[in-house]
């Protein structure tokens, strides 16, 4: 079986490393897979790009435009939206051509537009679309945030000018993606139950098949490593406690880095010895810009694009923190899970399918410095944390290896592919 994965990038972002995973996965299974993207950033023979990047370029760039115009010139909202109004008609490349399957993820920013992505659904080709956040299934935004217009039709947006108007962006936007799914079948595929059911109430999207496959993550190059000997191959203590937080921009709110900060200024309030014996590693952009804030030593790690490197950089820490206020199924915690790392996080999104409670970490209460400053020196008391590694690691063989997602995904595909044969 000839599969086409299809992302804006290989590389950058969760949703590409989630897609050039997969990829890997599937041709080790003896699937023929390949992905098509619009920028790319590994030497992978198996990964393809678009020609001509400076239309690619100018694609992004003039969306992005029209969605500026449409904030009245802020910046606050400029990428919470997307549009699909520019992209790539990939219909008549080889790879398309070759393909038994078409396997859609993150298509923005100039990828697919909802045009391409129409013609690519009137190609006759299975097509199987997995959500790495909300947009499938909304009008314009990625992430609802509690907004249940989406259950209905999109219009008033929250995250437009004086919210929106009756027939503002996110409900023309809305309709376009209507006429585009008009009497077509899409098999979706959710990361996360959690969005898997917030699709299953989509108007748009919930009248077709909808399940959830976690992401899958190379146990050989994320595993545990003996910290002393990895600390120092880092150039980082060893006689200190280490918490690390990651995100490709630190700064980005709903990672919640505030929350983070509240909970550590707690902490140490109250035991005011962690300045001597705890330290944060921060993975991600803009690591520095926040380094003042909080009440411990921050190492600032910057951006690092090398797997075996963000894998010794998780084997180095003593405990994972994502206080996320929305998020999917985050690679991150699957990630420091395989390195034998517990992991606190908030109760929303994908994350309390990952972070069994008091059993491979601890899930704090939503937006609770308070809780989520208990779950942190719960779970770096010494007593538990050989227990909760060692649970970390099981949890990630059982549910999240390559062989285990591959083969979720080749069923997909062949109930996919039966299924488009039989209308035919």
């Amino acid at each position: 079986m000839n599969i086409l994965l299809i992302n804006t990038s290989d590389c950058v972002g969760g949703a590409a490393v989630a897609a050039h995973r997969l990829m890997i996965a599937l041709n080790s299974h003896g699937e023929k897979a390949r992905m098509l993207v619009a920028h790319k950033s590994s030497d992978s023979l198996t990964v393809s790009d678009l020609r001509h990047h400076w239309l690619t370029r100018w694609r992004f760039l003039y969306e992005r435009w029209r969605i500026f115009i449409s904030l009245w010139g802020r910046r606050d909202n400029l990428f919470k939206i997307d549009t699909a109004i520019a992209g790539s008609d990939i219909t008549s490349t080889k790879e398309f051509r070759e393909a038994d399957i078409i396997h859609l993820h993150w298509v923005n920013q100039g990828m697919l537009s909802i045009t391409d992505i129409r013609k690519i659904l009137l190609s006759g080709k299975p097509v199987v679309w997995t959500m790495h956040d909300a947009w499938p299934a909304t009008a314009i935004c990625h992430y609802t945030d509690g907004c249940k217009s989406f259950t209905d039709e999109c219009k008033r947006c929250r995250l437009l000018p004086n919210n929106g108007s009756a027939r503002d962006l996110s409900f023309r936007t809305w309709h376009r993606k209507r006429r585009m799914l008009e009497g077509q079948n899409i098999t979706f595929v959710a990361c996360s139950r959690w969005l898997a059911n917030q699709a299953r109430q989509s108007r748009l999207i919930g009248n077709h098949t909808i399940t959830s496959i976690p992401n899958c993550i190379d146990t050989h190059t994320f595993c545990p490593r003996e910290k002393t000997t990895i600390r120092e191959e880092l150039n980082l203590p060893v006689d200190k406690r280490l918490i690390l937080f990651v995100s490709q921009r630190v700064t980005d709110e709903r990672k919640g880095m505030t929350f983070l900060i509240e909970a550590l200024q707690k902490i140490v309030a109250e035991h005011p010895e962690w300045k001597e014996h705890t330290e944060v590693m921060i993975l991600g952009d803009n690591s520095e810009d926040i380094a003042e804030k909080l009440p411990l030593k921050v190492i600032p790690l910057g951006y690092v694009s090398k797997e075996q490197q963000t894998a010794k950089i998780y084997a180095a820490a003593d405990l994972f923190v994502i206080p996320s206020l929305e998020d999917n199924l985050p690679n991150t915690i699957m990630e420091a899970m395989a390195c034998g790392v517990p992991c606190v996080g908030f109760k929303t999104g994908g994350i309390p399918e990952m972070i069994d409670h008091k059993q491979n970490g601890y899930v704090a209460e939503y937006r609770n410095a308070d809780d989520l400053a208990k779950g942190i020196v719960w779970a770096l008391e010494d007593e538990r944390r050989g227990i909760l590694s060692q649970a970390a690691v099981k949890k990630v063989h059982s549910t999240y290896s390559q062989h285990s997602v591959a083969l979720k995904y080749i069923e997909i595909y062949n109930q996919a592919a039966a299924f488009k044969n039989y209308r035919i």
